[in-house]
């Protein structure tokens, strides 16, 4: 059976902290388990990080854990009923000197000082990701005086955004900076980072990690309006991450839905030519928190997103609270096999015409184009080190599996989120340079992913050099 290039993201919560529930999870497809620091304590997370290496091990699979950090979200404080039904037309008062717990139908408390300086007249706040919209209409020093726009029930706690984008805090929270040093505790192999207006933020958030002794991956939630303004400041956060996160709830509300499905293509793109992973996230299977089956839409946003060569899919509400988790991941896998069958997603001209500036480089594109131009070719095994030339494979359309071979168990760990890319765990050191590739091979063979008169390419490194993958080598199985 070919197996699926796109990987899936799915959030732990409520619905899916056993180890039971993370078992069957990871036997429907879950390539990679996302914690979100926005809920939950240490100790959870600590439990939940240790269940998904223990099962996972047991079955072989390279599953990697994302903690995603909370993020500078801006919301209004709390309603003394937990909710009120606002109505069009009425009168209605964020403040920052009502008492925290005292909201009513008036008026409510906000926990973000520097909103107030950021309004004016005229603008438009969008509350509860866009479920309620609220018009300016006067400022005062502690107050921001609105007409609500349509009505709806809002409760406590929840997010703001202005229409365009422009309020903003700093990308990184203390609570941030201490679940940085528990995800370096806990040795994650991914840290989202929530609202980056630069990429000057995404290197903050990297010196402490590293800081804190962890060499984790960070992707870049691209979720603010600044951030996708033009090219230069999208490439701007996307070159300093190792990937992005397609964060449609937030972003969408900013930069209004219209705008999103081609905004969601451009960053796909832009993320694959730099080089970076990319996820697209939010509300993919939504139905199905309550429903075991997607709707028709869901499954064609799936799709499209597996087509533009994403390298995830990702699940939030639907596997961490909803009804039917494990039947979630079932179906985002099917609709990815689908998508994939299309003859178009592994025909690849990318990067023709470009000069190479690395020799790693030169090797993982030339091992495309070897693997995409000669119909032999069943697998290719890339011997490496930190997972890059794998990655850089990976940004190649291509139906031809790619096998990261590794002795680290960070980058096999890791490589469970790159397209079309899967895990091996092999130290090459522990053969004689001659025996390496049959050693490789007879694996393969073994995992019944290869037979014989199959066609082979092998890139790796040689150890006396600098340049680390400097060969390539085109291999018959006998």
């Amino acid at each position: 059976m070919t197996p699926r290039r796109t990987k899936i993201v799915a959030t732990l919560g409520p619905a899916t902290d056993s180890a039971v529930a993370i078992e069957k999870m990871i036997l429907a497809g879950m390539d990679v388990a996302r914690l979100n620091f926005s809920h939950g304590d240490a100790d959870s997370h600590r439990t939940k990080a240790q269940l998904i290496r223990q099962i996972a091990a047991q079955h072989g699979r390279s599953v990697a854990i994302m903690g995603d950090l909370q993020g500078p979200k801006i919301r209004i404080a709390r309603f003394v009923e937990g909710c009120v039904q606002l109505q069009t037309g009425q009168r209605f008062t964020l403040s920052t000197s009502h008492p925290a717990e005292a909201g009513t139908v008036d008026i409510v408390a906000v926990e973000y000082p520097p909103l107030i300086q950021a309004c004016q007249p005229g603008d438009e706040l969008l509350l509860d990701d866009g479920k309620i919209v609220l018009q300016v209409q006067h400022v005062t020093n502690d107050q921001v005086e609105t007409r609500v726009l349509n009505a709806g029930e809002l409760s406590n706690n929840k997010g703001i955004n202005r229409r365009g984008g422009g309020i903003s805090a700093p990308s990184l929270t203390d609570k941030d900076k201490q679940d940085i040093i528990l995800a370096a505790e806990l040795q994650l192999d991914y840290v989202a980072v929530s609202f980056p207006r630069y990429g000057k933020d995404i290197q903050h958030a990297r010196d402490l990690l590293q800081a804190a002794g962890s060499n984790a991956w960070l992707i870049a939630k691209i979720e603010r309006a600044e951030a996708v303004a033009d090219d230069n400041a999208l490439d701007d956060i996307v070159s300093a991450s190792d990937g992005v996160m397609v964060a449609r709830g937030d972003l969408g509300v900013e930069i209004g839905d219209a705008r999103l499905v081609g905004i969601q293509k451009r960053i796909i793109a832009h993320a694959r030519t730099l080089n970076k992973l990319v996820i697209t996230a939010t509300q993919m299977m939504e139905s199905m928190t309550h429903s075991p089956v997607p709707t028709r839409a869901e499954v064609s946003d799936v799709a499209n997103a597996v087509l533009d060569h994403t390298d995830a899919v990702m699940l939030s509400g639907e596997s961490a609270t909803g009804r039917y988790p494990v039947e979630a991941v079932q179906a985002m896998a099917r609709i990815c096999l689908g998508a994939e069958a299309e003859p178009t997603s592994g025909i690849s001209k990318h990067r023709l015409g470009e000069v190479f500036q690395r020799c790693d480089d030169t090797i993982a594109l030339s091992a495309m184009y070897a693997a995409n131009h000669f119909p032999g070719i069943k697998a290719i095994i890339s011997l490496s080190e930190s997972g890059r030339t794998p990655l850089i494979m990976s940004r190649i359309k291509s139906t031809v599996p790619i096998f990261c071979f590794t002795r680290h168990a960070a980058t096999f760990q890791r490589s469970a989120l790159f397209r079309g890319v899967y895990g091996v765990n092999f130290d090459a050191s522990a053969y004689s340079p001659e025996h390496v590739a049959p050693a490789a091979l007879q694996f393969l063979t073994k995992q019944n992913q290869l037979q014989v008169g199959d066609w082979v390419v092998l890139t790796q490194g040689t150890h006396n050099e600098l340049s680390g993958t400097n060969s390539l080598q085109i291999l018959q199985v006998v």
